[in-house]
């Protein structure tokens, strides 16, 4: 029942991860359904981070030659990725310390998912711009960073809001995803390490590492899949679509919770 679980929830993040739907508000209200209907799921912090780990390596698989050009012509991408990486890093480390059973509230999930939702909204009346990554300044760069932050909230896409925030600072829609990506990378690298860390200095009363590969690889798959499909809407202006099932899944999660009280 536990590998059902993880699987079923190894399909959702490889789907969310790139859709802006946020993969770990999807993630976090299914883990609580399963605890409510099924077999109730330990460390969902990690399981979340290590699904993370599975689409990570399926932006690197896509973008790998975007990834060697910054070693040549976009090398000033890398200053650019590192100092947006910084709001995340803050933020995040602060949550973990202080605030890590927010980042498992369905409830929270619930109520910011229609926050997505308008983000993209928003998106599509602005319309894109012309410019490339590496024409950002430091400044917008540090701005895109910041909602990559607001993203580590569940139901806050971590896409949708990085892809808001690059078309906001000019760019083409194809540049705002690329740049979107290539910010993820250090973002989920450092998340992943640091949970995994603590993965193996635990007792075997936690989640099964077999089970927790597997649900990484299948992630992996559809995540390659769902990239692919978010470049195609991307490229036909279509970001906006999504925002209505969040709008529906939003209300919904939040009466699922207040009645489950």
């Amino acid at each position: 029942m536990l590998l059902f679980e993880i699987v079923t929830l190894a399909i959702v993040q490889g789907i969310g991860e790139f859709l802006p739907i946020s993969s770990s508000g999807h993630v976090v209200v299914l883990a609580a359904l399963f605890d409510q209907i099924g077999q109730p799921i330990p460390d969902k912090l990690t399981i979340n981070v290590v699904l993370h780990l599975g689409t990570l390596l399926a932006i690197v698989v896509f973008y790998r030659r975007r990834i060697l050009a910054l070693l040549g012509p976009d090398r000033r991408l890398i200053g650019l990725v590192l100092v947006g990486s910084i709001p995340a890093a803050i933020v995040g480390l602060g949550l973990k310390l202080r605030l890590e059973d927010a980042l498992e509230n369905p409830l929270l999930a619930g109520l910011m998912f229609p926050v997505t939702g308008v983000m993209l909204i928003w998106a599509r009346r602005m319309g894109a711009g012309g410019r490339i990554c590496r024409e950002l300044s430091l400044r917008q760069a540090i701005l895109i960073g910041c909602f990559q932050a607001l993203a580590i909230l569940p139901g806050i896409s971590r896409s949708g809001s990085t892809i808001v925030a690059g078309l906001v600072a000019g760019l083409d829609r194809n540049e705002a995803a690329t740049f979107s990506f290539l910010l993820a990378i250090p973002a989920i690298a450092g998340a992943g390490v640091i949970e995994c860390l603590h993965l193996f200095r635990r007792s075997a009363e936690g989640t099964s590492p077999d089970a927790l590969f597997v649900g990484a690889g299948l992630s992996f798959a559809v995540g390659l899949i769902s990239l692919w499909w978010l470049i195609r809407w991307m490229e036909q202006g279509k970001l906006h679509c999504f925002a209505w099932w969040l709008f529906l899944l939003g209300p919904a999660v939040v009466v699922w919770q207040i009645l489950a009280r």
